[in-house]
């Protein structure tokens, strides 16, 4: 049987996390985001698809060219995160099935069917997303995710003549808690759930 986490690690993760949109001056560096990608790569994903790619977005030119594309509220956001992540999906992520999936062959469910490969990859993308922001919270950082954008501009500004298309944005580094919003509710368990 395994283990139950221990419940500060739990409260890391999920009941006292919060989203951040405010950031102390203490650096993400390189080596910080390779180490939050090592963990969180082994995640699972459709048929091992792994679809997401992500663009570190670090340098202030590469925040100002992103700044167009957001929404006004979240310039500021960006402009303090010391990381900022694009979080995207490579549209031939079938491409790479023959390495990550060897078992036998899936890539023609893929090619075959275009409605299918996309969901996929906007899908498995999404939950690699997710990944990264557990993984960060589990290393000690903290997370603010964006979907206040254009990603039709994400996509023109940092993706064009290539198969990417930006997904979410999400934010890395040390948050501030002033500022934070009151602790939104959650739905109860009656509400969200049914059984059949």
């Amino acid at each position: 049987m395994k283990k139950i986490l221990a419940p500060d690690a739990l409260e890391q993760l999920f009941t006292e996390a919060r989203s951040y949109h405010d950031w102390t001056d203490q650096d993400v560096t390189e080596d910080d985001l390779k180490t939050i990608y090592e963990l969180f790569k082994w995640g699972s994903t459709s048929v091992n698809s792994m679809p997401a790619r992500f663009l570190n977005i670090r340098s202030n030119e590469a925040k100002e060219k992103l700044y167009p594309a957001l929404m006004e509220t979240n310039r500021r956001q960006v402009k303090r995160a010391p990381a900022t992540i694009i979080v995207a999906y490579d549209e031939k992520f079938y491409e790479r099935l023959d390495e990550l999936w060897p078992a036998f062959d899936v890539k023609p469910y893929f090619t075959s069917n275009l409605q299918m490969s996309h969901e996929t990859a906007f899908r498995n993308s999404s939950l690699q997303g997710a990944y990264l922001m557990l993984a960060a919270r589990a290393l000690g950082f903290d997370v603010g995710p964006l979907s206040g954008f254009d990603n039709a501009l994400v996509d023109e500004l940092f993706f064009k003549g290539t198969s990417l298309k930006s997904n979410f944005i999400c934010m890395i580094g040390h948050g501030k808690p002033e500022g934070l919003y009151p602790r939104g509710p959650r739905l109860d368990y009656e509400t969200s759930v049914k059984t059949a």
